[in-house]
């Protein structure tokens, strides 16, 4: 696998540079370098935070042709889950996401939804208001995150089509403080148990792909934190794979990972058990579902066909420096997700 150096992320035709995985966001991303049709530039910042009782997802993205804003609950003692998403169409750069995740707000706002990331030195705080989220009920929420690793995950994937890539980070791991509140109900999450993960992508996209996503965030026993991003599904990932552990901080590159979806009459039967291997036997996984935050949207032209499932992973993940962690009954996440867009 080829491990990235730095520079300029697209050259003077749009194209990709360089492809391969990095653990910092090595390469310089600039909306005004991309050569390819305005419409398939897409722009998010996705953040979820969890306790391993209850979690919050927070997206603000930019497809061009639409922008988007969104919240979801997770239970996972009830289980339950609301999700509530705001569009706005052709909104062309307009949201203003930053060329790099090390610094600058991000904002959404209208009647109905407001979402603010701020960044400054040290943290990262998501706040956010919707009016109306469940059984007419506002939510709102103020969670700071602190503690960034030392090392994330990066990957720069091209397609076929030489102006279209993904480049991508997913940081693990940040430490969670704050609230949210739904109507009169309050959940609190405290440094001691709870974890921020932020997926930053910038790129150009084709107009249909799968792809398969898994993360995990949580504490060992000896107090430091550990977690994973999983993944595969989309353009050319000759040069890298995404899949990495995290270790108090630090990023240990695993090879390529397979999801292991059951199947039933045919089909993709999310709530069995999955199972999790890897091509270079470092990391293996069972998991239990507990529940799955499915997402539907279908305009015939576009389409966005989520499976989130959340549950409890059971197995082990080898460092580096050949330890063994063992992992029991963590709550993560993994999802397939289907797009036409």
């Amino acid at each position: 696998m080829h491990k990235l150096s730095g520079g300029k992320l697209l050259n003077e035709k749009g194209y990709l540079n360089e492809a391969g995985w990095a653990t910092s966001l090595v390469k310089e991303y600039n909306r005004k370098d991309i050569k390819a049709n305005g419409l398939r530039i897409k722009e998010w910042d996705y953040y979820i935070v969890s306790n391993g009782k209850f979690a919050l997802a927070l997206t603000i993205d930019d497809n061009s042709y639409m922008s988007l804003g969104s919240v979801s609950f997770i239970d996972f003692e009830k289980p339950a889950y609301t999700t509530k998403s705001v569009m706005h169409l052709f909104s062309n750069g307009r949201v203003g996401l930053p060329s790099t995740l090390e610094e600058g707000d991000v904002h959404y706002k209208d009647d109905v939804i407001s979402i603010d990331f701020y960044k400054t030195k040290d943290t990262r705080r998501l706040v956010c208001t919707y009016v109306n989220f469940k059984d007419g009920m506002p939510l709102s929420c103020d969670v700071t995150l602190s503690d960034f690793p030392k090392d994330y995950m990066v990957i720069a994937t091209p397609w076929k089509n030489k102006k279209a890539f993904y480049y991508n980070a997913k940081v693990n791991c940040m430490t969670a403080q704050g609230w949210v509140a739904i109507g009169s109900q309050q959940y609190n999450f405290d440094k001691k148990d709870s974890l921020g993960t932020l997926d930053w992508g910038r790129g150009v996209w084709t107009y249909k792909n799968t792809w398969y996503w898994g993360s995990l965030q949580t504490r060992l026993d000896d107090g430091k934190t550990f977690g994973w991003n999983i993944g595969y599904g989309f353009g050319d990932t000759s040069n890298a794979s995404e899949d990495m552990l995290f270790y108090d901080g630090v990023a240990h590159k695993l090879g390529r990972t397979t999801f292991h979806i059951p199947q039933k009459d045919g089909k993709d039967d999310f709530m069995s058990p999955w199972t999790f291997t890897c091509d270079d036997n470092r990391f293996y996984m069972e998991f239990t579902p507990i529940i799955d935050r499915f997402d539907n949207t279908d305009l015939l032209i576009l389409c966005s066909k989520q499976y989130q499932v959340f549950g409890k992973f059971n197995g082990w993940a080898i460092l580096d420096d050949g330890s063994k962690i063992q992992v029991k009954d963590k709550i993560g996440f993994a999802e397939k997700v289907f797009n036409k867009w």
